[in-house]
C-alpha cells in the first residue's frame, strides 16, 4: 500500500505505531533518523539496498526487539561516501553501509551492512561524529580523538607507521596534548580544531587542502605532501578558530570573529580566488558579514551568516549553489528564494548537492530544505534502479533553487547531513 510522506511517521512498524503517546516523553516528542537517497551497500540503515527518493524512518532505532536503543534518543547523524554514524544521547554510535576500508568500525570482514550496527571500542561517552568519504572519527566527552577506515593518506592521523586500513575505533594519541573539540573530515584528509582554538590538519596535502604551504609538484615533478599525524596550521597562530569544513579537495575554517579562511583546490573558481588553481595557505573571504558556519561539498562552499542568511559559491554542477541556474560563481551569493526564508539554522553539503534546515512551523523553526544533484544518471546507477533521490522530493531529477522536504506541520528537523548521493536527518515527531 502506498503511503504519503506526511502518513508514513504514523504507519505501523515491527507490529506497533511508531509514535504512540507513551512514546512522546516529557521532551514533547519522539526523535527519529530519516534518510533518503542512494541505497547501495546499505548506507541508509533500513535494512535493504533500495534507495529511497523520500525521507524513510529508519526502522533500527524503533524496533519493539530494541528498546535499549529506543529509550536513547538519537541525537546526530553523519553521512559519507556510502556509509553512515548514528550518534545517540547516551554516546553510542552506530555505523551502516560500505566497509570495503573498515570505515564502519568493526571488527568483522562484513563489506558491507544493511542496518547499523554498534561501534565498540571508545571507551568513553562520544560527544561529536563525522564521516568522511572512506573514513570516520569519534570525539569522546573528555575530548580526545578516534578514527577509523581508510588510511591511504594518512587521513587518520595515526602516523606513517599505521595500517592503510584500519577496521576498529583508533585513539589518535599524537593529539593526547590538545582537548579535540571539532572535527572534520573530507575525502581524504581531516581538520580539528582544539578548546584553545588551535587549528590541526592531516591526510592528504595536494592542492594545498591541509593549509600547511606545501605544493604537490614543482616544476612538473610530483611529491607527497601528506601529513600521516597532525600539524599545527602555523598561519592561525594568534587566530581562535570555531568552525571547520572539509571538502573533496579544499578546506574552510570561521575564526571568532566570524571571518571565514579557505585554501585547497581553487579550479573552476570554486574558492572565489581568481587566477591561481590553488591555495596552499589560509586565505580570508572578504566579500561576507560575519559567518557563523560552514560547509563544503565536493567543489562548492556555504556559509551561514549572523543574521542567518545563506551565501554559496563555487562549482555549481547540477544547480547545487541553489541560485537558479547551473554557472560556476566565482565569489559569495546570497541564496535568495520564495520559498527559503531566514533564519537558516544548519546547512550541509555532498558531493553535489545541499541542505539546510531554515523556517518556522507551529513549534519551532525545523523545515528542511534541499536542491542540487537529485542522482539520475548517477555514478552507482544500476537497471530498474536510481542511484539518487538523495533531495528527498520523490524523484531523482536536479532542482535549481532550495526545495521543501514537505513532513507536515508536527515534524520538526533538528540535524541534517549530506553524503556523496544520500541523505540523513534526526527529526522529531510532536505530539498533540
Amino acid at each position: 500500500m502506498k503511503v504519503t510522506w506526511r502518513k508514513s511517521f504514523l504507519v505501523i512498524l515491527h507490529g506497533r505505531r511508531m509514535f504512540s503517546s507513551s512514546s512522546a516523553a516529557s521532551s514533547g516528542g519522539r526523535r527519529f533518523a530519516a534518510l533518503w537517497g542512494n541505497g547501495d551497500f546499505g548506507r541508509l540503515g533500513l535494512g535493504t539496498l533500495e534507495s529511497k527518493w523520500r525521507p524513510t524512518v529508519c526502522p533500527f532505532f524503533s524496533s519493539k526487539d530494541r528498546e535499549e536503543v529506543g529509550g536513547d534518543p538519537l541525537v546526530s547523524v553523519a553521512c559519507g561516501g556510502a556509509h553512515t554514524l548514528f550518534l545517540t544521547e547516551s554516546g553510542r554510535v552506530f555505523s551502516a553501509g560500505l566497509n570495503n576500508c573498515g570505515q564502519l568500525g568493526i571488527a568483522t570482514e562484513k563489506s558491507y551492512s544493511l542496518e547499523p550496527v554498534e561501534v565498540v571500542g571508545i571507551p568513553e561517552k562520544v560527544a561529536q561524529i563525522s564521516a568522511g568519504y572512506h573514513h570516520s572519527s569519534a570525539i569522546t566527552d573528555d575530548r580526545k580523538l578516534f578514527s577509523w577506515g581508510s588510511n591511504s593518506s594518512g587521513q587518520l592521523g595515526l602516523g606513517k607507521r599505521a595500517e592503510s586500513i584500519v577496521s576498529t575505533p583508533t585513539r589518535v594519541d599524537s593529539l593526547l596534548d590538545f582537548n579535540i573539540q571539532v572535527i572534520a573530515l573530507g575525502s581524504e584528509h581531516s581538520i580539528a580544531v582544539t578548546d584553545e582554538g588551535n587549528v590541526l590538519s592531516w591526510g592528504a596535502g595536494s592542492s594545498g587542502r591541509l593549509g600547511h604551504g606545501h605544493q604537490s609538484s614543482i616544476l612538473g615533478f610530483s611529491f607527497s605532501s601528506s601529513e600521516y599525524t597532525p600539524r599545527l596550521i602555523k598561519k592561525f597562530e594568534g587566530i581562535k578558530v570555531k568552525k571547520v569544513a572539509a571538502g573533496m579537495m579544499h578546506t574552510a575554517c570561521i575564526s571568532e570573529e566570524g571571518i571565514l579562511f579557505v585554501f585547497g583546490e581553487v579550479a573552476n573558481n570554486k574558492l572565489g580566488f581568481g587566477g591561481a588553481k590553488s591555495i596552499s595557505m589560509p586565505s580570508a573571504v572578504q566579500e561576507l558579514p560575519f559567518s557563523e558556519d560552514v560547509a563544503c561539498g565536493g567543489y562548492h562552499t556555504s556559509v551561514l551568516t549572523s543574521g542567518g542568511d545563506l551565501y554559496t559559491w563555487g562549482s555549481n554542477e547540477n544547480g547545487c549553489l541553489g541560485l537558479g541556474c547551473t554557472n560556476a560563481v566565482p565569489t559569495p551569493e546570497v541564496v535568495k528564494s520564495s520559498l527559503l526564508k531566514p533564519p537558516i539554522s544548519k546547512v550541509s553539503c555532498g558531493w553535489k548537492h545541499s541542505a539546510v534546515i531554515a523556517g518556522k512551523n507551529i513549534y519551532t523553526s525545523g523545515n528542511v530544505f534541499t536542491w542540487g544533484w537529485g542522482g539520475a544518471n548517477g555514478t552507482f546507477f544500476e537497471e530498474g534502479l536510481s542511484s539518487g533521490g538523495q533531495l528527498g522530493h520523490g524523484d531523482d531529477v536536479d532542482y535549481f533553487e532550495p526545495m521543501i522536504i514537505n513532513t507536515g506541520s508536527r515534524v520538526k528537523a533538528l540535524h541534517v547531513s549530506c553524503g556523496f548521493n544520500h541523505t540523513g536527518g534526526i527529526f522529531e515527531y510532536m505530539e498533540l
